[in-house]
């Protein structure tokens, strides 16, 4: 007796689970799937139309990118709403592909899942194909060229590596400006020092001149421009406002010093006074100490 009832419940089982096979394998009514064109070029778009007409009650799911499409690529969707009339519901999806293959004919059906309580159905339209065209003419075997090994080396054109010289001169721009602070403050006396030296020069030379075109001309304008060129060479060497100070003021500012002091009142006579023989003497040996005045001033600043 027990036998018999397991065989019965064994038997049942064995029925149910034909019946629910059965109904998964079967392709539903109103499933269609299709291409929209009938022939692609490798790599081109080309478009999968998916539609599922029925009762308003049924839950159905459409694929979505993680679904099987091969042979084809996924590379997008268009979903349309669900539409109801005359108590049937449209379903409608258009799925984006594309494929690489090169099989003349390829096809695809793509399953929607229907959702009926604690049971899943996998419902598949029936295959839809698409012819590949070629592009390039078929060649025999035969017909192609015999490969030949070629050893020899071609020349090629060197090509300027800009990240190689860009990074060098970045790094020579660096190395630069890390010499540079470092050594700034030596650069800096350096330049200083050439600047004073040139400076001293011109200096020297104006100075002569004018001294010389005194001696010719014994004129009061040579002395008072010799001694605007002595007082400007002075303000710059030591850097102040020399060259605006009175000739008691500068007498001052250099601790009464003797040459200083003899010379400029020299001058001073010359400029405000009547030039006098024994005056010109006294404004050349003026000269010689505004210039060794300032050679000894010039050799302090230096050290």
């Amino acid at each position: 007796m027990i036998n018999a009832t397991r065989l019965l419940a064994f038997l049942l089982l064995s029925v149910l689970l034909s019946t629910r096979a059965a109904a998964q394998s079967r392709p539903a009514e109103g499933l269609q799937g299709r291409f929209l064109q009938k022939s692609i070029l490798v790599g081109e778009p080309v478009d999968y139309e998916l539609r599922y007409e029925h009762a308003p009650d049924l839950e159905v799911v459409f694929p979505d990118s993680l679904a099987g499409f091969a042979p084809f690529d996924y590379t997008g969707k268009t979903y349309f709403p669900t539409r109801t009339r005359n108590g049937r519901s449209l379903d409608r999806a258009i799925y984006h592909l594309r494929t690489f293959r090169l099989d003349t004919v390829q096809s695809l059906a793509l399953p929607v899942l229907v959702l009926q309580g604690a049971d899943t159905l996998s419902l598949a339209p029936p295959p839809s194909r698409v012819r590949l065209r070629r592009t390039a003419p078929p060649q025999a075997t035969n017909d192609l060229p015999e490969l030949r090994q070629n050893l020899t080396l071609v020349q090629v054109e060197p090509v300027f590596n800009y990240p190689y010289w860009l990074a060098g001169s970045a790094a020579v721009l660096l190395l630069l400006a890390g010499s540079a602070a470092l050594f700034r403050q030596r650069l800096t006396r350096r330049y200083q020092a050439y600047k004073r030296r040139k400076n001293h020069g011109y200096f020297l030379a104006q100075f002569a001149r004018h001294v010389e075109r005194f001696e010719l001309s014994r004129s009061a304008t040579n002395v008072e421009r010799a001694v605007v060129l002595w007082k400007n060479y002075l303000a710059l060497l030591e850097n102040n406002e020399l060259s605006s100070f009175t000739t008691r003021e500068i007498v001052t500012y250099f601790e009464n010093d003797s040459d200083v002091r003899k010379a400029l009142s020299a001058t001073d006579k010359v400029i405000y006074g009547n030039l006098q023989t024994e005056d010109a003497k006294e404004v050349d040996r003026a000269f010689q100490r505004l210039r060794g005045f300032a050679e000894r001033r010039y050799a302090s600043v230096s050290q």
